[in-house]
């Protein structure tokens, strides 16, 4: 958890950064589409720092209150991301629109396609850390800067081509009309991230291929057993919660049966990543003929 809170500071200070410079090959140029690139940033650091608030939030233990601990903050840093994109992508678009209608002359447009260069490569190093270490340690908040940042190199190379051209060719709307473009990928990928959070926030279940490793350990584990069934699962954060009924024989005493749940239990937390798992044991006459995962 301190390494995960550690990068979302480190993303907050590279946010500043970046946008220092991209903000500098704007004022150098006066480029509607490098105002653009650096308006997004403006929206980076803002995040970033909603993401590292977030991340602290739900490293707090469980308590009285919230008894299944803080997780879900995470995913309303992301959502708070999402929005603040959009109206990112809304700023950018007025901008645009008065630069299509009033086109000027770019200004050392070299100089500052090299500092808006500059920038582009630090975010997209940052972004591919961000990547690694939020999938390996399952944080929705350092995801969704990832994807967030990764939308800015793909639309910052966009905008170092597009600007080059305006550059070699002088055609000046081309510079308001990429900008436009760039507006509606951001707003686009906003769109995507609001809806992957609020998907968190609703309880949304594993997907297929995690829930079919669930199956798989349950069937492996669940030796003496009879069967598993109403198999549930949802996610919060970097926690996946696992509920199912296990049925064993009646005559089955208690510790055996404890004993059967504590395998079940290992070998879910060692193959789905903060796993944690609830087990209600049931005897043989709860049996149902289908649907259940099945014991070898």
């Amino acid at each position: 958890m301190k390494q995960v809170i550690r990068l979302a500071l480190g993303g907050i200070a590279v946010g500043i950064l970046v946008l220092a410079l991209k903000y500098a090959a704007y004022r150098v140029t006066g480029s509607v589409a490098l105002y653009s690139d650096a308006a997004e940033s403006i929206i980076n650091v803002a995040t970033a720092i909603a993401a590292f608030f977030a991340v602290r939030l739900s490293a707090v233990p469980a308590d009285a209150n919230h008894p299944y601990g803080h997780h879900k903050a995470e995913y309303l840093s992301a959502v708070l991301e999402g929005v603040l994109i959009v109206i990112a992508a809304l700023a950018i678009m007025r901008k645009a629109y008065l630069g299509y209608l009033d086109p000027q002359p770019l200004d050392a447009p070299a100089l500052g396609l090299a500092i808006n260069g500059l920038a582009t490569v630090i975010n997209a190093a940052w972004c591919l850390l961000l990547f690694r270490d939020g999938r390996r340690r399952r944080s929705p908040a350092l995801l969704a800067d990832a994807r967030h940042l990764m939308t800015d190199v793909v639309t910052s190379v966009g905008v170092l081509i597009g600007v080059g051209l305006v550059a070699v060719t002088g055609w000046l709307v081309l510079d308001s009309i990429l900008a436009g473009l760039v507006a509606l990928h951001i707003l686009w990928w906003g769109w995507v991230l609001m809806r992957q959070s609020i998907g968190g926030l609703m309880d949304e279940a594993v997907s297929n291929e995690v829930l079919e490793k669930i199956r798989q350990a349950i069937s492996k584990e669940a030796v003496g057993a009879i069967e598993a069934h109403d198999l549930r699962t949802r996610q919060a954060g970097r926690t996946t919660f696992i509920e199912f009924h296990l049925v064993v024989p009646g005559t089955m005493s208690v510790a055996e049966s404890h004993a059967i749940c504590d395998r079940i239990e290992a070998a879910l937390t060692d193959d789905v990543h903060g796993a944690m798992v609830t087990i209600h044991v049931e005897p043989e006459d709860k049996a149902k003929l289908h649907g259940g995962v099945p014991v070898v």
